[in-house]
């Protein structure tokens, strides 16, 4: 597989299973919560005008536009992108903001003002969807390879012998 196609099948992954998961939150628990873990985590269908985990409410507009602008900027650089890290990576993130995206599209009066769905509700934390966790994930791998994992300490990938040869 190459390395421009990656990211695009794992978008396109993440944004299937996205809104399927949300289908079922908006159709299934639109009452009362499942308790998967007593007093720790719950499945409930809750709303979100803001950013993911409830961050900035009321700037959904403001975050599409965002969105938008990521998800464009990150299919102009696919083709470019060093490695197979770097492209789960971005695939996660442009599958999450897409995913995310469609609920600012579809689920408003207007267009970008729609609401997110999100249904993982840790007791302590903000709600929220698959969406949000494939851009967290997206952002964490992509810090790691730009950081942890830099060309010159991979081994076995193109661009590892930065370093200089014994004199």
């Amino acid at each position: 597989m190459t390395a421009r196609r990656l990211p695009l099948l794992i978008a396109v992954a993440v944004i299937a299973a996205d809104q399927l998961t949300k289908w079922w939150a908006v159709s299934t628990l639109p009452g009362d919560p499942i308790e998967v873990i007593p007093g720790v985590l719950y499945l409930r269908h809750v709303t979100n005008a803001g950013a993911a985990f409830g961050l900035l409410p009321g700037a959904g507009s403001f975050i599409a536009l965002g969105a938008i602008a990521a998800s464009v900027l990150i299919l102009m650089m696919a083709h470019r992108l060093p490695g197979r890290l770097e492209a789960v990576a971005m695939g996660l993130v442009l599958g999450g903001a897409l995913g995310n995206l469609g609920d600012r599209f579809f689920r408003g009066p207007g267009l970008l003002d729609g609401r997110v769905v999100d249904f993982v509700d840790f007791e302590y934390f903000p709600a929220f969807n698959l969406a949000d966790s494939a851009i967290t994930v997206g952002a964490i791998l992509a810090v790691l390879a730009a950081f942890v994992l830099s060309p010159g300490s991979r081994a076995g990938e193109e661009g590892g012998g930065d370093a200089d040869p014994p004199s």
